[in-house]
C-alpha cells in the first residue's frame, strides 16, 4: 500500500485518501460508516436547526502540528477574504444561528480577524476563537490579543496535547510547550481561565499516538491539578477530541505501522448513541472561500454539502435543512468510545 505523504503546501488529494481508508477496509473486511449506521437502526444521518457557524478562516498558521488534519502552516496562503467574510456577517444577521466558532489555521493571522471579531459582537453573536496559545508570543501583532480577546468577551479554545512538556513537544514542535505555558499565564493574568471572571478558557486534548482518548472528566481533573499545582494555571474545561484518519494524522498511522489497528479500533468502538451528538447536525462549516461543508474534517476533504447551496453567498436555510449529511469512513472518528466533536464528547 502506497504511503500518503503531505508536503507542505502540496496537498495529497482526498480521493487518494478515501482509496487508502478504502482499500484497508476491504482488506480487513470492515463494515462501512454506512453500513454501520444501517445496523444501529439509523439509515442517515439529517441536522438539525443550524446553531453554530464555524468560519475557518484560512490556513496559515505559525505551527506544523503532527495531528493536524487541516495541515495548516507557515507556508499556506489560502485566507478568508473581507467580502467572504462579510457574506457570513449578512447570514448571521438574519439568522437565528447563535454561536460562532472561529477557527483556522491560526485565525488571528488572518488580516481581518479582529475587523471580523468587532462586527460579529455587534450582532450580539457568542463568538469563539480557537486559539494555538503560541500565537499570542509571535510578535508585537499579537502581544495584545489577550486584552482584545477579554475586551470582546470571546471564548478561547486551545489546543494543550498534555500537561507535560515531551509529550506535547513531540506532536507540536520543540520548544511549544513552554510558549504554551506561558500564553496561558497571560491569559490567566487578565482573567481567564478565573472562576467568576466572565471570561472562559477551554483547553483541548488529542492523543498523541494511535489510540482513543481517557474519559473527559477524568483528564479535565487531572489537567487542572497539574497544571495548577506546576504553573499555578487555571482553565474551565477540558475538551478531548478523537484524532480523524486524513491529512497529517493519517500519514503518521501508515509511517508508525497503525493503520489498520487504528480503524479497526474505530470501528469497534463504534457507538450508536455517540452519533446523535456529532457536531455535523447543528453545525454548518464554512471554508476560506465561503463554500459550505457538514463538518471541518469533510472540509479538508473537499466534501461540499449536498444539494445546491454551496457557499455562503448563496445561504439557504430551508434547503440546507432539508439535506443529508455527507458521511464516509473517517466519520467513525466522530463516532467511537464516548463520541467527539469540537466541543469534546457526544453522550
Amino acid at each position: 500500500m502506497k504511503s500518503l505523504k503531505s508536503r507542505g503546501s502540496e496537498l495529497v488529494s482526498p480521493e487518494r485518501q478515501f482509496q487508502i481508508l478504502k482499500e484497508v477496509f476491504i482488506r480487513k473486511n470492515l463494515p462501512s460508516f454506512s453500513e454501520k449506521l444501517i445496523q444501529s437502526g439509523l439509515s442517515a444521518l439529517t441536522p438539525a436547526p443550524t446553531k453554530i457557524l464555524q468560519m475557518n478562516l484560512g490556513k496559515l498558521c505559525n505551527q506544523t502540528c503532527k495531528h493536524c488534519h487541516v495541515d495548516a502552516g507557515p507556508d499556506r496562503k489560502e485566507s478568508m477574504s473581507r467580502e467572504t467574510m462579510l457574506h457570513c456577517l449578512s447570514v448571521l444577521a438574519a439568522s437565528p444561528i447563535s454561536i460562532v466558532d472561529i477557527t483556522g489555521g491560526a485565525p488571528e493571522m488572518n488580516p481581518d480577524f479582529r475587523w471580523l471579531v468587532v462586527e460579529l459582537r455587534k450582532l450580539d453573536k457568542k463568538v469563539m476563537v480557537r486559539c494555538n496559545l503560541t500565537i499570542l508570543l509571535a510578535g508585537d501583532r499579537y502581544k495584545d490579543l489577550p486584552e482584545f480577546f477579554a475586551k470582546n468577551q470571546l471564548e478561547i479554545v486551545s489546543s494543550l496535547p498534555y500537561f507535560e512538556k515531551r509529550r506535547t513537544d513531540s506532536q507540536r514542535g520543540e520548544g511549544v510547550f513552554d510558549r504554551s505555558i506561558e500564553a496561558l499565564k497571560r491569559l490567566n493574568a487578565i482573567g481567564y481561565g478565573i472562576p467568576d471572571s466572565g471570561l472562559t478558557l477551554n483547553l483541548v486534548y488529542n492523543p498523541a499516538g494511535a489510540f482513543l482518548p481517557a474519559g473527559q472528566a477524568a483528564l479535565e481533573h487531572e489537567f487542572k491539578k497539574s497544571l495548577l499545582k506546576e504553573y499555578g494555571i487555571r482553565f474551565n474545561y477540558l475538551f478531548t477530541i478523537t484524532n480523524m484518519p486524513i491529512s497529517r494524522y493519517l500519514e503518521y498511522l501508515q509511517e508508525s505501522g497503525n493503520l489498520e489497528s487504528y480503524l479497526e479500533k474505530l470501528v469497534n468502538f463504534y457507538n450508536p448513541s455517540a452519533v446523535l451528538g456529532v457536531m455535523c447536525k447543528n453545525t454548518l462549516s464554512i471554508g476560506y472561500d465561503g463554500s459550505i461543508y457538514d463538518c471541518d474534517f469533510n472540509q479538508m476533504l473537499e466534501m461540499n454539502v449536498e444539494g445546491g447551496v454551496q457557499n455562503i453567498r448563496d445561504y439557504d436555510a430551508d434547503v440546507l435543512e432539508a439535506r443529508k449529511i455527507r458521511i464516509n469512513e473517517h466519520c467513525y472518528g466522530c463516532t467511537a468510545g464516548a463520541g467527539s466533536s469540537c466541543g469534546g464528547v457526544t453522550t
